[in-house]
Order: C-alpha cells, then structure tokens, then sequence
C-alpha cells in the first residue's frame, strides 16, 4: 500500500509475474524451462485500487507470437472495474549459450492455445504472411492469481 492507501504500483508487477507462472509453469511440465526472460513490461494504471479483502482478478492471453519471443497481455479487475491494462514481452532463452532461442512447436502450441483463434495466428504489424506466426488481438482468455499481500487476483480459472 502507498502513502494515499492504494496498492502501491509495484504491486501490480508480482501480480504479474504470478499470474504468468500460473499460466505457463504451474499448468505444463517443463515445456517453457528452457529459459524465458522478462524484456520489456508495460503497465496502464486505469484507477487506484484501495485495500479491501476481495481479490483482484487478473485476465491474461497472449499475442504477438515471433520466432524467439511473445507477449502476454492483462486485464486487472477490481470487482468489475477494470483498474489497470498490462503487457510483458518475453523471450525464450538458451542460459548456456547466453542467447535468445527460438520457441520450440510445442512451445508455439502452448502459446496458441491462449489466444482467441489458436492454430490460426495473423502476422505481427510490420510483418508478411510468410514471417513468424504471431496472434492477432486477443480477448481475455486466463484468470490467475496474485500473492497474498493485500487485494489479489482470484483462482484460477480457464475460459
């Protein structure tokens, strides 16, 4: 919480990071342990969220799919508000070379089995239809949740 009794906006990035961990760790082997990396977040704070004791629900899905990276998009909820808008990028990544990889087809698959038409991704902006797969806008497609320290995203739940 901050000096004005909000959730303090560095709340909002463990929200989520657990929020994706539930999507692609705690639901699959070890599909993504290859390595993937944070390289880029991107938080809209849309209005300030007060302690209360309902959970905050975070909705996410992922577009942008490219040969070594994608994005994961969010939705957070406070009740029915919507009190802020997120994207992180991320990249697969090889720590034993020290370098991006490119995600391997089952990883793909997991990736498109969270956009709105999975197995028919359009290009990315700037892109032709011959380059990387990339999905297309995305509607909500994962609800997560957060950690424990004040409001938090709810149970998980697929749509």
């Amino acid at each position: 919480m901050d000096a004005y009794g909000h959730v303090n906006n560095t709340a909002y990035l463990a929200y989520l990071e657990q929020a994706r961990v539930s999507m692609f760790f705690d639901r699959y082997d070890s599909t993504f342990a290859g390595g993937t990396l944070v390289a880029h977040h991107e938080i809209t704070y849309l209005k300030p969220v007060v302690y209360h004791p309902e959970p905050l629900r975070l909705e996410l899905w992922v577009e942008r799919i490219r040969g070594a990276s994608f994005d994961v998009r969010y939705d957070v909820y406070d009740g029915s508000t919507l009190a802020a808008q997120a994207v992180t990028r991320l990249v697969t990544f090889d720590f034993s070379t020290e370098r991006p990889r490119r995600l391997t087809k089952e990883e793909k698959a997991i990736l498109l089995s969270y956009t709105d038409e999975p197995g028919n991704p359009t290009p990315a902006a700037g892109e032709s239809a011959a380059g990387e797969p990339a999905a297309g806008e995305s509607a909500p497609g994962q609800s997560v949740g957060a950690p424990d320290d004040g409001p938090q995203p709810g149970p998980s739940e697929r749509d």
